[in-house]
Parts: structure tokens; C-alpha cells; sequence
């Protein structure tokens, strides 16, 4: 089977594509366990579909220094688990030519929510993962069009998902031979509410109409997920995916192979 797993635990699963992915997952056959900041979302996410379909933990991934205990619980309660999917991420304007209007805060809470979250929890759920040699497991990391191609308004999120995107590309190298696949999603601008007027005011009401449906980019998604694609562009991000990074890969696997053959 392209796409075998069957219990997923999906981070940043209570609003925009989280939600719509979560929803999509749970009506293709898999038990979802969503986890998000929003009880109220939660609770009607496992109203919907039942908890013989669904269940819910409550957590803020920025929350670094509780990403083990809640790995720990999470894995404990399920020990059947056998695909993370971590989605979370916020978008903040970051224009640096008007440096009275960075807030060094902001740029970090974006750098820990985007990429150094997914790297803590990677980390502390790897053992668990490793333990199921003869179990078919992933992780499956939502990165951005932004990663490939920046954009001037929010320099800092396209920096954050750019690293995301070498550090994927690193881990899926270093997982190789083993039991754990390694997914990317790329989506371009989707119509969810990381876009509205509460986090971009520079956007005002138009930034929600932005980019493709969110039932689109989900429709794609799933059919590529369950097709087994290991790096998964969406609309815009296939002309940058489909070109210049096919021969970034390539550069990179060439340096992989050099430094292996260099004992390294």
C-alpha cells in the first residue's frame, strides 16, 4: 500500500489546511488524532466523526520544553501510532527596510513554531518510531511554496520554512534504509485564516480571498499523500519544484555521496 498508515497524529489540526487535511484523512479510512491550541475546535472535530474515528490533545507546540512529556503521552495512549503529520505554523509581516516595525519577539515566536518545533518533536518521537522496525512509519512536515521562492513581506516565515526545507531534506538522507519515510508537503498561498486581518492588518480584508480554495489544495494533496509521493508541490510550488529544485536535490545528493566516500 502507497500510503499504509493507519493512526495519524496531525499538529495544527483545529483550523486552515490542518483541518481540512485532518477531515480528509479521517473520511479516507484513518484514525486522526488532532492536536491544536483551540479545545472548542478540538471538541468539535471528534464530534464530527466520532471517536471510534477521532481523538483530540490539547497542546501549543511553541511550548518547547513540554514537547517531550506530550510525546511521551501521546505515545503511551497510542502505541499504535505510526504517522506524525506537524502542520503548525503562523505568518507575520516582517519588512526590515522599516526596522522600527520588527519586533525580535515576533521574529522568534515565528522561528519556533515553524521550524524549531518540528525539529523538538521529531527528535522526541524518533525512538518511539525506530522501536517499530517492521512497521511502515512516517513523518509528513508541511513546509511552503515560500521555502522554494521568497516573498518580500514576510521575509522571516520564508526563511523559517526554508530551513524547514533543508533540514527535511537532511533528515529524509539520514532516515534512509530505515522503516521511517519522510514527507513534504509544498502548498502555495490557500485561502485559510493565516491570511486574515488579525495577523496581516497589511493584507486587510482581502488577504483570506488570497491564493487556491482550501478544498482544492486538500483534494491534490490526498491524491498525491495516497499516491505514496514522498515531496508533494501544489499548484504554484510545482513551477519552482518541477525546475531549479530538482537540480538543487541532485547537487545535494551529489555532496551526500562525496562526504560518504570521504568517510563522513
Amino acid at each position: 500500500m502507497a500510503f499504509p498508515y493507519k493512526k495519524i497524529l496531525l499538529i495544527g489540526a483545529t483550523s486552515g489546511i490542518g483541518r481540512a487535511l485532518a477531515g480528509s484523512l479521517v473520511e479516507n479510512g484513518r484514525f486522526v488524532i488532532a492536536v491544536g491550541r483551540r479545545q472548542e475546535n478540538l471538541d468539535s472535530f471528534v464530534r464530527e466523526y466520532g471517536t471510534a474515528k477521532a481523538a483530540a490533545f490539547q497542546f501549543d507546540i511553541s511550548k518547547l520544553d513540554a514537547i517531550a512529556a506530550f510525546a511521551k503521552s501521546v505515545t503511551d495512549s497510542h502505541p499504535d501510532l505510526d504517522c506524525v503529520f506537524i502542520n503548525s505554523g503562523i505568518q507575520r509581516q516582517s519588512v526590515f527596510s522599516e526596522p522600527s516595525e520588527i519586533d525580535i519577539k515576533a521574529i522568534q515566536d515565528e522561528l519556533t513554531v515553524n521550524y524549531t518545533s518540528y525539529v523538538a518533536l521529531t527528535k522526541e518521537l524518533l525512538p518511539f518510531f525506530m522501536s517499530k522496525r517492521d512497521t511502515p512509519v512516517s513523518f509528513i512536515f508541511t513546509s511552503s511554496n515560500l521555502a522554494l521562492v521568497p516573498i518580500l513581506r514576510c521575509s522571516n516565515y520564508c526563511a523559517s520554512k526554508a530551513a524547514l526545507h533543508h533540514w527535511i531534506l537532511c533528515l529524509r538522507e539520514q532516515l534512509k534504509g530505515s522503516n521511517i519515510k519522510v514527507i513534504e508537503i509544498f502548498p502555495p498561498i490557500v485561502q485559510t485564516e493565516l491570511h486574515d486581518a488579525k495577523h496581516q492588518p497589511d493584507m486587510g480584508a482581502h488577504g483570506q480571498s488570497m491564493g487556491i480554495p482550501a478544498d482544492q489544495f486538500t483534494e491534490e494533496a490526498m491524491e498525491k499523500l495516497l499516491a505514496g509521493d514522498e515531496q508533494i508541490p501544489i499548484g504554484l510550488s510545482t513551477i519552482a519544484f518541477n525546475s531549479w529544485e530538482q537540480q538543487r536535490q541532485q547537487a545535494f545528493l551529489k555532496v551526500v555521496e562525496m562526504m560518504k566516500k570521504g568517510g563522513f
